[in-house]
């Protein structure tokens, strides 16, 4: 009986999970990824400061993904691929480093593959990232 118990002891704290927690935020979110909505022109803008802020703070979609206060902590990244002629096209980040001075950026754009099927219509691609750092930007393309 001794035998059953332990082993039910055992199984329950071998089950349990254990993490271990830092504290700290990762580096990066990426907030949204789309096809559509974004610019005409290729473009990286850096929103670092509150009243940029009040548009991404007011998307329906984002709302929930941010806090107000995340402006004093957090720069956002909106990267915009421009327009393209058909679908599958995307723009989003192949690394984010953190150096002692600065955060590089590195952006990938990506493009339909030669006999792959797309939606025959304009798209402008656009990603929005939050930074969990308020260092200079860096981009590399």
């Amino acid at each position: 009986m001794k035998k059953i118990g332990l082993l039910l002891m055992a199984l329950v704290l071998f089950s349990c999970k254990t993490t271990k927690t830092s504290g700290t935020s990762p580096l990066y979110e990426v907030l949204a990824e789309r096809s559509t909505g974004g610019a005409q022109i290729k473009f990286y803008e850096i929103i670092s400061e509150p009243n940029e802020f009040k548009m991404i703070k007011n998307d329906p979609a984002l709302k929930k993904k941010i806090k107000p206060t995340d402006i004093d902590t957090s720069n956002f990244v909106i990267l915009s691929a421009g327009e393209k002629n058909t679908g599958g096209y995307s723009i989003g980040i192949e690394k984010i480093e953190e150096t002692a001075n600065n955060i590089i950026v590195t952006i990938k754009e990506e493009g339909p593959k030669p006999g792959e099927m797309v939606t025959e219509s304009l798209t402008t691609p656009f990603t929005i990232i939050k930074i969990n750092s308020k260092k200079e930007i860096i981009f590399n393309d």
